[in-house]
């Protein structure tokens, strides 16, 4: 007999189970050759709300594992930094606890590197973002003060490892605490010039999105608009299989499956222009003029809308959305600079309504 494609009617909501069910059973009773795919049409679609971003602030020098617009899942490698290599030959003389924060002007052009001892208290409360102003305390010590306006791009944890170099001067290393190995780095180790102090940092996606990547003049920034999945018919999927009884009975005996599309108790066996909509939309079959499914953009922002401008070059202003472009998600904003109205094109993730 031969296969042909079916609409199964489920629960709104259990999609996803019904066919991890389904496909459970057909590979524990070996059916792959009576029931041979299961489907659920979903669509991405991206979430346009600043607070959904995510940022990771990397060096130029960092290795990429993604490109500008790619999805990535929860947990996918983005970024890779160099690992930290010995300069000069030496003796481990000091490991110290210690902070490293990072300021960058507002116009994003000029950033400072301020490494803190633990036991100089750096200031609590200083977050990624967090605007920062000269003279500003970075701990409970003097010693440790901001020398220009700016915000916080990176706090993080690390060691300052010193060491003492057979020209009897000293080398400065800084290890983010996350890399850090204390059976290679310690107090009185030798070094060799050459030898890998510490793994390069690497730097995964805390969350399921598109990235775009962003290059500044001191450093690389990469943004994930997180995504998810819609369903596009809920409370159904879709089989290809030989339809009989026994066939019938096996997928409709399946935790959460209410029936098949029918007519007159009979099921419906979708056309074969059905079936090549499904394929395409599943990524499963391609056409001549088929394009790549590009991640369906929700528009909660539309021309008329009122946006603020969050990063970028235009930060601080805010305007009237005139164009949306949902293929390349941006978004032609009319803002008033210098008292006249000035149409600008941001990116999506550069802006959030209000």
């Amino acid at each position: 007999m031969k296969k042909e494609w079916y609409i199964i009617h489920t629960i709104t909501g259990y999609e996803n189970k019904v066919k991890e069910n389904l496909e459970a059973k057909i590979e524990a009773q070996g059916y792959r050759n009576l029931v041979s795919r299961v489907i659920v049409l979903e669509e991405t679609v991206i979430d346009t709300s600043s607070k959904s971003l995510e940022r990771h602030v990397v060096t130029h020098e960092a290795k990429l594992h993604v490109n500008n617009g790619a999805d990535v899942e929860k947990g996918d490698l983005l970024a890779e930094e160099p690992s930290i290599k010995v300069r000069r030959d030496g003796i481990i003389s000091e490991v110290i606890n210690a902070r490293r924060i990072i300021v960058e002007t507002m116009d994003k052009k000029f950033s400072r590197t301020y490494i803190i001892p633990e036991s100089a208290k750096p200031v609590t409360g200083l977050r990624v973002g967090s605007n920062v102003f000269q003279g500003t305390f970075l701990a409970a010590s003097d010693e440790f003060i901001c020398d220009m306006d700016g915000r916080v791009i990176v706090n993080e944890k690390a060691k300052k490892v010193v060491v003492r170099t057979s020209f009897g001067d000293e080398d400065v290393y800084i290890i983010p605490a996350d890399v850090y190995n204390s059976a290679v780095v310690k107090k009185g180790v030798q070094l060799k010039a050459g030898q890998i102090l510490a793994e390069g940092k690497k730097i995964f996606s805390k969350s399921t999105g598109r990235v775009s990547v962003v290059d500044f003049a001191t450093r690389r920034e990469i943004v994930i608009q997180k995504t998810k999945k819609k369903k596009l018919y809920p409370g159904y999927l879709f089989v290809e299989m030989i339809m009989n009884d026994h066939t019938w009975e096996f997928v409709r005996g399946t935790p959460f499956v209410m029936g098949f599309v029918s007519a007159g108790g009979r099921p419906l066996p979708l056309k074969p222009e059905e079936v090549h909509y499904i394929l395409r939309m599943a990524g499963l079959e391609e056409t001549v003029q088929a394009k790549p499914q590009v991640a369906k953009v929700e528009l909660e922002i539309q021309p008329g809308d009122a946006v603020k401008i969050i990063t970028g070059p235009f930060e601080g202003f805010s305007g009237i959305v005139k164009e949306v472009d949902e293929e390349k998600q941006e978004l032609k904003v009319n803002v008033t600079i210098f008292g006249r109205e000035t149409p600008v094109t941001v990116h999506l993730n550069e802006v959030e309504k209000i």
